[in-house]
């Protein structure tokens, strides 16, 4: 069980990354396509923002070409060396792996990003505001 308080958790879970109370996605499913992109504006636990500023998870594309790649290796090791495939089928298992997990990397992009700016707050209630 991933502990409360941890980076891990928050990125993992999306849930807001100076509490951790709440999920930051109207939608916990990131394969409802529909809602993918729709987050709430703030936590309502501690306010805090989740758009620091406009366009701020553009920087979240940067992190998810590292985790598309992270994917892709991971399915090619599993293709090639595990199940024995030759290249013609380990690249098509990496193609499918990433649509696959599109949604996925989409989401766990943005939480990682929004990690790296927002930091846990174990005495969030005593520091509760409205700007963050």
């Amino acid at each position: 069980m991933l502990k409360k308080g941890s980076k891990l958790n928050s990125i993992l879970t999306g849930s807001c990354p100076k509490c951790q109370e709440e999920s930051m996605y109207v939608e916990k499913n990131p394969y409802k396509l529909g809602t993918i992109f729709d987050m709430h504006e703030k936590c309502s636990h501690c306010a805090t923002r989740y758009k620091l500023e406009p366009s701020f998870f553009y920087g979240a594309m940067y992190v998810s070409y590292g985790v598309s790649i992270a994917f892709g290796v991971a399915s090619f090791i599993i293709a090639n060396v595990f199940v024995g495939l030759g290249l013609l089928h380990s690249f098509i298992a990496i193609v499918i792996t990433l649509i696959l997990t599109y949604p996925v990397t989409l989401r766990l992009s943005r939480n990682i990003w929004i990690n790296m700016f927002i930091h846990f707050d174990k005495d969030w209630e005593k520091h509760k505001s409205t700007s963050n």
